[in-house]
């Protein structure tokens, strides 16, 4: 599903924000990536989403290698990869609504069915009822929300989120990653970079570790998030798993 060779990054004549990064992500994994600021989180996850390339190395993302990558092909590759950053690019001349819809508008989807996807990702982000609002209406919580839905509404086979909660408080916290939690269980591979130690003891069962000069790859159970309903790492998606309601399995079309 991803995996990195021998992956550096640099920008111009500087030092190497990653040096010489190895590992694989298996279909349905829920991963973290911790590490202090300014180690390379951010940039590792730009990588994945084809959003910057790699200085050397390859680095493969749903069956394709980036670097081999045409650019007519990118558009597919984005379309299987939901891509959560820290400066949410939303579009403040359009309402929330109309932020959602943009992805499903590009890909050509029957208004009504996709203005039902639509409506499904903001209510399960909590933002049910402030569709007609601009996003400078917003605080910067919702605003980080609203971007979530946007990255959710397409069904990724991926989402890869850079500190999704940092913005919120802890029961918007909570919903989000139980939103993440939630698409994981149906098959989306799902890494999610954080600051947040309580998050990673409670949801994850795999943190990549990025410190300047070094790389450490570790795997462990998690302590559950609910008694009794522990986090998956769940296998690749066979056919028989329940889908969200309102969303489907990751990749379906409408």
């Amino acid at each position: 599903m991803i995996e990195f060779q021998h992956v550096f990054k640099s920008y111009g004549r500087g030092r190497n924000i990653l040096a010489d990064i190895n590992f694989r992500v298996s279909a349905g994994e829920f991963v973290f990536v911790s590490g202090p600021s300014g180690a390379g989180k951010s940039t590792l996850l730009k990588l994945i989403g084809g959003l910057e390339p790699a200085s050397r190395g390859s680095i493969q993302v749903n069956g394709q290698r980036l670097d081999k990558l045409p650019a007519r092909a990118r558009p597919y590759l984005r379309r299987a990869v939901g891509v959560i950053l820290q400066d949410t690019h939303l579009l403040f001349d359009r309402s929330a609504f109309e932020n959602v819809m943009l992805p499903l508008a590009v890909q050509g989807h029957p208004w009504d069915s996709a203005a039902a996807r639509a409506r499904a990702a903001l209510d399960k982000v909590g933002l049910s009822g402030k569709e007609d609002l601009n996003p400078i209406e917003l605080s910067g919580g919702e605003q980080q929300r609203l971007a979530i839905a946007r990255a959710i509404v397409n069904r990724p086979a991926i989402l890869i989120a850079d500190e999704p909660t940092a913005n919120l408080d802890h029961d918007n916290a909570q919903r989000i990653m139980n939103v993440f939690r939630d698409f994981n269980r149906v098959g989306v591979t799902t890494l999610i970079a954080s600051h947040d130690q309580d998050l990673m003891a409670r949801y994850a069962s795999r943190t990549l570790r990025i410190d300047p000069g070094k790389f450490a790859d570790s795997h462990g159970p998690a302590s559950p998030p609910d008694a009794g309903q522990p986090p998956q790492s769940a296998p690749a998606r066979t056919g028989g798993g329940r889908a969200e309601p309102g969303f489907g399995h990751p990749g379906e079309s409408a």
